[in-house]
């Protein structure tokens, strides 16, 4: 569920979104990214941990995820009974990123936590353990999730939303996004451009075949998997279409998409 990281791979801008999250910082403010999955929330997170010299942690949000889980729990340790702190409150403690990921998906019960953390107070109450603790200067909250494909039952309440600076993301222009791809993988330049205008076709049909559309993530795994001696349409049918639907008649229609985009020795006949 958690983890921390020191980010080393460069972050490539698409926007002004590297200094609204550093003023942010500065200002004490915590901060919610919006956009598709694979867009580069995760990644602007780990720069931004980088850049403000501060550890990150991260919680995947899920339905079953208590606030006992984020602030931590009494535990039975040698016939003793002992608190252990969670990851947001060791993340508050050691004033560091807390990056809470598609936060869309934890019950809203468990979120309520959070509340004293994003207004004047800055504090995050421990009820059980009858303890405050008040986060430094360097802590910050960081939330991410995709409202494209939310489901109707789980919505972000516009008051806990209106807490949060919020910096809405995208994929990058087609030719930044190879150079992502380059970063990543070791393939040439054309090989990289394919891969994004296969991607950015689908992308195009989403709103018709209504499927979350395939990310940066999943291109840089095809070009590894092409520079491992894969063709491109079969990498890309691997990683890229498979993973969109397990509807046959959709990914009939997918792969016709996306073989438009290869030459004609690589794709199928």
């Amino acid at each position: 569920m958690t983890g921390s990281f020191q980010p080393t791979d460069t972050y490539l801008a698409n926007g002004n979104e590297v200094q609204l999250f550093e003023q942010a910082y500065r200002r004490q403010l915590p901060v919610m990214l919006t956009g598709p999955t694979g867009c580069g929330k995760t990644r602007l997170v780990e720069h931004m941990g980088l850049l403000l010299e501060r550890p990150v942690v991260t919680i995947s949000c899920h339905d079953d995820l208590t606030s006992s889980d984020l602030v931590g729990r009494f535990i039975v340790t040698g016939g003793d009974v002992v608190w252990t702190d969670g990851p947001l409150t060791r993340a508050v403690k050691a004033g560091a990123l807390c990056y809470l990921d598609e936060v869309v998906e934890a019950r809203h019960d468990s979120l309520a936590v959070l509340h004293s953390l994003t207004d004047h107070r800055r504090a995050l109450y421990l009820d059980r353990a009858g303890e405050v603790v008040h986060a430094p200067d360097t802590f910050m909250l960081v939330c991410s999730y995709n409202p494209a494909y939310r489901s109707s039952l789980k919505e972000l309440k516009p008051s806990f939303r209106q807490r949060f600076v919020t910096l809405a993301m995208h994929y990058l222009p087609p030719d930044r996004e190879a150079e992502v791809i380059l970063a990543e993988a070791d393939v040439a330049l054309p090989t990289a451009q394919r891969l994004v205008r296969c991607a950015t076709a689908i992308r195009s049909a989403d709103e018709a075949f209504h499927f979350e559309p395939p990310s940066t993530r999943v291109l840089v795994t095809a070009a590894q998997l092409i520079a491992a001696g894969a063709g491109e349409f079969e990498a890309a049918q691997a990683c890229v279409l498979a993973p969109l639907s397990s509807d046959g008649a959709l990914t009939h229609g997918l792969r016709e998409v996306a073989a438009a985009t290869f030459t004609d020795a690589d794709s199928p006949t």
